[in-house]
């Protein structure tokens, strides 16, 4: 890690996983601004049942959202191994770049509803995190 300049050098799988934070980070403001159109700011910030009344497209995003959270934890577990152990190889790079891409593709696919593309993003996000983890046990 250079750090002469001030500036840190961080491995390309370890940016893709930053960007993939980024996006779960950001990822619920639409739906709860939806829900807080839809029942106003004293009943969103309650815990009512009135989810119900989110917009469709929003409580497919909240749904995409819950996915994102679940599936991050086995690429950063992938992520923080090859740091640790310092693997950096052309096909963690490659699935690191893959599962980014499935995951910012994931939430339009589930949002739109367009037949096959949310089931076809998150196997490939799977893939790309096992296939990463037999990378790091040197296996593929």
């Amino acid at each position: 890690m250079d750090t002469s300049a001030g500036a840190v050098s961080l491995s390309i799988e370890l940016r893709y996983l930053i960007y993939v934070s980024l996006w779960l980070a950001v990822l619920w403001v639409p739906y709860i601004l939806a829900h807080i159109s839809q029942v106003g700011v004293v009943t969103a910030l309650g815990y009512s049942d009135a989810e119900l009344a989110m917009p469709v497209w929003a409580r497919r995003l909240k749904r995409a959202h819950y996915n994102l959270v679940e599936n991050i934890v086995p690429f950063a577990v992938a992520v923080g191994a090859g740091e640790i152990l310092n693997i950096h190889t052309s096909i963690t790079a490659t699935c690191a770049l893959v599962f980014l891409i499935a995951r910012l593709v994931h939430p339009f696919a589930q949002v739109l509803a367009i037949w096959g593309t949310r089931t076809a993003s998150f196997a490939v996000g799977w893939v790309a995190v096992v296939v990463y983890l037999l990378a790091i046990f040197g296996w593929v």
